[in-house]
């Protein structure tokens, strides 16, 4: 079987990855293994491969790898999330540039364009995945929009309104204008930014008084209802009872007296707009203000503001503030730095809203929820994010669960009568219920709610509607894959997601979905900055593949993400995965470029061979243990380790048979076997190429991607301590050639003086690594001859004929008088106590730093002379 010189991981992977697929590996039914089943997190159905996708799926997929190895019944479960607004936006865009405005078609209409951008482009991350070496169950895909899938939202959102946990009103919510449609507090991102201070005169009713209020949104003066100073402010008690004009509408407002407002904090004086803040609104409902709404829904004034009409508010915002100035009714600007809200898919400025809306009631949810966190029936790594989480579930809000968007599942509420409703699964159930309120309705007078459902409350059903347990709760899926086992996802959609799975969980399976949350870290640039298209920073991973193989792009996102923690990303960690490729590629040419013959084995290559199997076990055992703690990097590392310094740099050194000659057959199928054991240890991480090397061993029928996990065996300490010294020795010997010059080729002799404990046997082992003709031992020190310690014992190379003595002590004299002269110096410095007094303390140290030093490199120095005379 001829063996390429190079790896080309383009032919491998797409070779290994069809093959995996026509063997149905990556498939799962339930029989009467121990199941193993992880979820994916469901990408937008609108996204395109990017970098934390690349992390996250990596990490997924090494542990669904390794599970395959070790008999459980893998089983990962991949799909798509419909992502309302992101794909709302997108199609709303594609009409527009065909010419079409979504508000001139029927909301049936839309969704059949909706439906064909989702078939044409709604796989594309899938696909992507597969390259990176995703083994997914892809007959189980799902998408949060497939009818079975939809069924189980509806349901459960009725079954929600019928246990009286989902309710309808007006509130104040986060409007996005851009996307026109609410958001919960989870999916406002609040930035801090640059904003102005605006310092605006209102003049007294019937007096020529004034009062100055601050404020950085001048635009809402138009909305004004009142202006509210602390009872206990003297300054402000005279105006009880009188009113104040809105500059420009020339609208009287009252003053009110309130606790809430900060004596201390700018002029002392509120305005209070309650229609669009959150706590003028509280401030208005408990002072019965009026309302004044002056905002479209797509952040222009309408009507009610009376000037600007049509205007953007932030157009707005500048023009106010000229005819304020103008008019005299602007103080003054100050320069600001505030946190904004913005949203989290349109990235457009949140403006607060009153609006008729759906929310769950979440208190009740939210106990259970925390409890099986915190008494760690569910596991968090890292654990700091526990912390993060309770403040999360101790500070709930009720879920606003209603979108003013088409794409998603319609509100199953259907109004009759104005605006009585009910809530039901379909229309002709809703109809049912309506005639027991009301006999004479009919079909036709139901209308269903506009608005879609919030796209999380499908996604916190993902662990349980993919495998359909909502629909039918006792089915044999959901009782042998639920709950799964881990969930590797982000820190970010901790509450977003996470929890609110962990809710639906406890309350439609009475369990919790997951045993393990490995929370990953953010893919930066070298600069620290979060990797995102509009910075132009962010590679393209399929790019990145084609360039490095998948396998080494799997390994360098891997080399340096611990859990939790922020990945500094640079593409020359990808180039280290894929020179480990080749590491990996070169070791295996040379074992199958070697003779065998049935010839004596040598010792030495029965002490390498006895080493490398106890350091295998001890690395299985790191493995595991990295593993067991979801330290993914570190079992990386440790089969890396293995593989680089044991294996190449030692193992395959060790038992190589001299230039042209033969190896032995019982050294070569003992390095067959090691090599097969570090392929299996690699496979998780380094599928492509393990799977490849694992087929052109030898030919056979079976695959690494369901071998045998390896499992470690008793370790021998005794024999890994003997080897550490040796190698020691060994690098003791190739450090004296390298700095005198003797080429490798050139054969010396050792001496060894034992002080201490020194296994005898490892000598054949130094004589072979260190191209020595003899090893004795001997009582005294050798003269005329290189030396260095390991450990107590000592080590003495003879000088060879190669090396000039005289040269060697004139350069040994010359570094001694250079030597001598340097602390001759340092002690002049130091015995200066002026210098000593005044200097400060570091420099001080760091001066007799270097006398000591010195003074050792002279003591060295000195030996080494004498040990030539």
């Amino acid at each position: 079987m001829s063996i390429p010189k190079t790896y080309n991981p383009n032919i491998s992977e797409s070779k290994w990855y069809a093959h995996w697929m026509d063997k149905k590996y990556f498939s799962s039914t339930p029989d009467d293994r121990e199941p193993y089943s992880i979820v994916i997190p469901p990408p937008n159905v609108t996204g395109v491969l990017h970098m934390g996708h690349m992390l996250n799926n990596t990490l997924q997929d090494v542990l669904i790898r390794k599970a395959r190895m070790k008999g459980f019944n893998a089983c990962w479960v991949p799909g798509t999330d419909h992502a309302s607004i992101a794909t709302e936006a997108k199609v709303v865009q594609k009409l527009a540039k065909e010419g079409i405005d979504k508000n001139d078609i029927s909301r049936e209409e839309f969704m059949v364009h909706a439906w064909e951008w989702k078939e044409k482009h709604g796989g594309i991350i899938l696909e992507q995945l597969k390259k990176l070496g995703a083994s997914c169950d892809w007959d189980r895909t799902k998408f949060t929009m497939d009818d079975s899938m939809s069924e189980s939202v509806i349901s459960v959102f009725v079954d929600l309104f019928n246990k009286g946990l989902v309710y309808r009103g007006v509130r104040m919510v986060n409007w996005d204008p851009s996307a026109q449609t609410a958001l919960s507090d989870e999916e406002v991102i609040h930035k801090e930014v640059d904003s102005k201070l605006y310092y605006i005169t209102y003049k007294i009713e019937d007096s020529e008084e004034t009062i100055t209020i601050a404020t950085t949104r001048p635009e809402t003066i138009l909305g004004d209802s009142a202006i509210c100073v602390n009872p206990n402010d003297q300054r402000y008690s005279h105006l009880k009872g009188k009113k104040a004009i809105v500059p420009l509408v020339n609208r009287s407002i009252p003053f009110i007296f309130d606790d809430y407002v900060d004596v201390e904090f700018g002029t002392g004086a509120l305005k209070v707009t309650p229609a669009h803040d959150l706590n003028d609104y509280q401030l208005g409902d408990k002072h019965g203000l009026e309302v004044i709404d002056i905002f479209n829904d797509d952040g222009t004034i309408n009507e009610l503001g009376q000037l600007y009409v049509g205007m953007d508010r932030f157009e707005v915002r500048s023009q106010i503030a000229v005819d304020l100035k103008e008019k005299g009714f602007l103080d003054k600007v100050e320069e600001l730095k505030n946190k904004v809200g913005y949203s989290e898919r349109t990235d457009a400025v949140i403006e607060p809203k009153l609006s008729m809306q759906w929310f769950l009631k979440m208190e009740d949810f939210s106990k259970p929820a925390l409890d099986c966190v915190m008494n760690n029936d569910i596991n968090f790594y890292p654990e700091k994010f526990k912390n993060t989480y309770r403040h999360w579930m101790e500070n709930i809000k009720d879920w606003c669960l209603s979108r003013q968007l088409w794409w998603g599942q319609q509100i199953p509420a259907y109004f009759y009568d104005g605006n009585n409703f009910v809530v039901a699964s379909s229309k002709e159930e809703a109809l049912v219920l309506a005639q027991a309120k009301k006999a004479d309705v009919t079909l036709e007078d139901l209308r269903q709610d506009e608005d879609v459902l919030d796209t999380w409350f499908s996604s916190w059903l993902w662990p349980i509607s993919v495998f359909d347990g909502i629909r039918n709760p006792d089915n044999e899926e959901i009782g042998y894959y639920y709950p799964t086992k881990d969930l590797v996802t982000a820190p970010e959609i901790l509450f977003f997601w996470v929890a609110r799975m962990i809710m639906a969980g406890k309350e439609y399976q009475k369990e919790i979905p997951f045993k393990n949350v490995y929370l990953t870290g953010i893919v930066r640039d070298k600069l620290g900055r979060k990797m995102s298209k509009s910075l132009g920073n962010s590679p393209d991973p399929i790019e990145l593949m084609n360039k490095h193989g998948a396998d080494g792009v799997r390994v360098g996102m891997l080399l340096s993400s611990p859990a939790g923690n922020d990945l500094p990303f640079d593409e020359s960690l990808c180039e280290q995965g894929r020179n480990f490729s080749n590491k990996i590629w070169n070791a295996f040419r040379l074992i199958k470029g070697w003779e065998v013959q049935d010839i004596e084995q040598p010792e030495s290559s029965k002490i390498a061979i006895d080493w490398f199997a106890n350091k295998t076990n001890v690395t299985i055992t790191e493995i595991e243990k990295s593993f067991d703690q979801f330290r993914i990097s570190e079992a990386l590392m440790s089969s890396y380790k293995l593989v680089w310094d044991d294996f190449c740099s030692w193992y395959l050194e060790a038992i190589k048979p001299a230039y042209q000659a033969p190896i032995d057959a019982k050294t070569y199928h003992s390095t067959i076997e090691m090599l097969e054991t570090v392929l299996k240890l690699l496979h998780p991480f380094m599928p492509f190429i393990t799977e490849e090397i694992w087929h052109l061993i030898k030919e056979r029928e079976d695959d690494i991607i369901v071998a045998q996990w390896p499992v470690a065996s008793s370790v021998d300490t005794s024999v890994l301590q003997s080897f550490n010294i040796g190698a020691e020795v060994i690098s003791g010997i190739r450090n004296i050639r390298k700095s005198k010059q003797i080429s490798n080729k050139e054969v010396l002799s050792l001496s060894i003086k034992i002080n201490g404990d020194f296994d005898k046997s490892i000598d054949v082992l130094i004589a072979k690594m260190s191209n020595l003709t003899h090893i004795d031992y001997v009582d005294e020190k050798v003269n005329g001859a290189f030396s260095f310690r390991v450990g107590s014992n000592e080590f003495f190379v003879p000088l060879g004929q190669s090396v000039d003595v005289e040269a060697e002590l004139e350069k040994l004299n010359q570094e001694l008088v250079y030597t001598k002269g340097f602390l001759n110096s340092v002690n002049k410095k130091l015995s200066n106590q002026r210098f000593v007094d005044s200097a400060p303390e570091q420099v001080v140290a760091m001066e007799k730093k270097k006398q000591s030093d010195a003074q050792t490199k002279i003591n060295m120095l000195e030996n080494q002379i004498k040990s030539f005379s």
